[in-house]
């Protein structure tokens, strides 16, 4: 006899009982109402796809913590490790059927094997949305008010953005004539809460010297509002360009959107904020739990107008961002604020008479048919075995037909809540009872 397997998971990876998955779902079911509203639609591609599509544009840390293997009919594939490059594959097959500009969100799986941490793991839920097809200021700011008015709807609290444009960062590297190094000079700002302003001075000491990672540091450091900060980063970049699409013009016109709204005290200008990630060329930008703001980002995205030329010669334009679900998962239930699970049954039919299947059956389908979500219980067992079961479900109420009830076309609903009984029932008597209790309970 074989012995017995271990039902162990890998590391990174998760089991989830209902406890925690039912607070997922509602999660992801707030998120798509919230999309919706802004007129997204879902989509959704293959967790699978060729290597060459995804590891063409991760760069770096990415590459090496994506799963890649060689499968069975001989191809060189890879696990999504975000849900940004299959779509800019996504848009590049379909263009010619979608309208543009074409809005999107899609939540599913992504895995990177990158080291476990509280609300970081290698199997995760993405949440994105994304708005392709425009370049304009517009869809930029849309993306980012969707960021914090969804966190808002999940009652994560109040947020801030933090938010910068890629643009003029390249412009200081070019006039310190380190252009070249610019994806080395990324991934090391992109550490600076992490490792703190010394460690990220030290690394980019090693790498442009010392004079520019004095002027680099300078310049990623928030002055004391967001009109300051834009002044020194003007003064260090040396930018001019005040066009609606240069990068001084793009962040000129959000800042001013934003002072409008009123919104300047969420909203916060910080040129620490490179992304790492090769494909972002305009805005990017991190979201922040104000009342957790250690949990690190939970948001983040930015825009990527040069992603679909990896797939074809005119390169579709686009602005999105992501939500970590497991991240902001545990960040809510730190503060408390995670739905505790409830149960999906409302009212649990009471197995008394098991020749009576059919008939139990027929009136779990009128209850469900009312909106009351109904389950049967499967055995003749005594009754304190079934009101057991039915509290273990979060169950309030309860009918009960026996062989007297089913001759008398009535039935019996309890209150289990209560504990109060509301006998001899007509079935539409007990639809319009159990309404009203679930209702007010």
């Amino acid at each position: 006899m074989a012995g017995i397997i271990q039902p162990k998971v890998l590391k990174g990876f998760r089991d989830f009982l209902p406890t925690t998955e039912i607070p997922r779902r509602h999660l992801i079911r707030a998120l798509e109402d919230h999309f919706s509203s802004y007129g997204y639609v879902p989509i959704d591609t293959p967790v699978l796809e060729y290597a060459e599509i995804l590891l063409s544009k991760g760069g770096g840390e990415t590459d090496k913590q994506t799963y890649r293997f060689t499968d069975h009919g001989g191809r060189d594939v890879s696990l999504r490790f975000d849900l940004t490059v299959p779509f800019a594959r996504f848009v590049s097959a379909h263009k010619n059927e979608l309208a543009m500009p074409f809005r999107r969100y899609h939540i599913a799986k992504a895995w990177r094997g990158e080291n476990t941490q509280k609300g970081r793991y290698r199997e995760f839920i993405q949440c994105d949305f994304d708005i392709v097809g425009t370049d304009s200021a517009t869809a930029d700011l849309e993306i980012m008010l969707m960021m914090a008015e969804g966190l808002r709807t999940l009652k994560a609290g109040e947020v801030t953005i933090r938010f910068n444009h890629r643009g003029l960062f390249n412009l200081l590297l070019e006039k310190l004539g380190i252009g070249e190094k610019t994806a080395e000079v990324l991934r090391i700002v992109d550490k600076l809460a992490k490792i703190g302003e010394a460690e990220v001075q030290n690394q980019l000491s090693a790498l442009v010297g010392d004079e520019g990672a004095e002027t680099l540091l300078d310049f990623i450091v928030a002055e004391e509002d967001n009109r300051a900060t834009l002044a020194k980063m003007i003064r260090l970049a040396g930018a001019e360009d005040t066009g609606g699409n240069s990068p001084l013009g793009r962040l000129e016109a959000i800042l001013a959107a934003v002072e409008d709204m009123g919104e300047s005290a969420r909203f916060t200008l910080d040129p620490s904020i490179t992304r790492g990630l090769d494909y972002y060329t305009g805005i990017v930008f991190e979201t922040f739990l104000t009342d957790l703001p250690r949990l690190g980002s939970v948001c983040s995205g930015g825009r990527y107008d040069n992603l679909t030329g990896l797939f074809m010669k005119e390169p579709v334009t686009g602005v999105g961002a992501s939500i970590g679900l497991d991240r902001l998962m545990a960040g809510l239930e730190e503060l408390g604020r995670l739905e505790s699970a409830s149960s999906n049954t409302d009212l649990l039919v009471m197995m008394l008479d098991e020749s009576l299947m059919s008939h139990y059956q027929k009136l779990a389908q009128s209850f469900r048919a009312v909106g009351v979500r109904t389950e049967i219980y499967p055995e003749a067992k005594k009754m304190g075995a079934q009101f057991k079961f039915a509290e273990s479900k979060g169950a309030k109420l309860a009918l009960i037909v026996g062989g007297n009830e089913h001759e008398n076309a009535v039935v019996t609903l309890k209150d289990l809540e209560k504990r109060e009984n509301h006998e001899n029932l007509s079935l539409q008597d007990a639809l319009t009872k159990a309404q009203n209790l679930l209702t007010h309970s």
